[in-house]
Order: structure tokens, then C-alpha cells, then sequence
């Protein structure tokens, strides 16, 4: 399921999701979309709509700080 969002509503959304116990691995797709993979088989395509490249990289890799898996595209 794709959600379009502002970069604060998405880390809002996803703070409490941020653990490798929760996401199995994230990415950013040839659209730009960040994606999240959970371990319980449900996938998240977000489109993040007022951040720029260099802010999505930031995120993943705070994810992979994290623990979690982050696949370079």
C-alpha cells in the first residue's frame, strides 16, 4: 500500500516501528519512494512529498543504525 505524506507525519507514523524486531529492511525504490518491509509480510511504499534526497538517506540510515537491513539501490 503506497502513502503519500509529509516527512514528519512519516516519522511520526513509523518511531514507534523503528527496531529490527519490527522492520525486516528498507529502501528507497527507482521512484524515490521509501519503502519498509515488516517481518509480519506487510510492505509500505511511502511517498514522502516535501523532503529531498539527502533527507531519505538520512533515514535509512538511521534505520540501519538501528539494526535494520537497508538495501542500496
Amino acid at each position: 500500500m503506497k502513502k503519500t505524506c509529509t516527512l514528519n507525519e512519516f516519522l511520526l507514523a513509523v518511531k514507534p516501528w523503528i527496531s529490527e524486531e519490527y522492520i525486516r529492511k528498507a529502501y528507497q525504490d527507482d521512484k524515490g519512494n521509501l519503502v519498509l518491509d515488516f517481518r509480519d509480510g506487510v510492505k509500505n511504499v511511502y511517498q514522502i512529498d516535501d523532503c529531498n534526497a539527502g533527507q531519505i538517506k538520512n533515514i535509512l540510515r538511521d534505520f540501519k543504525k538501528a539494526g535494520i537491513e537497508v538495501i542500496d539501490q
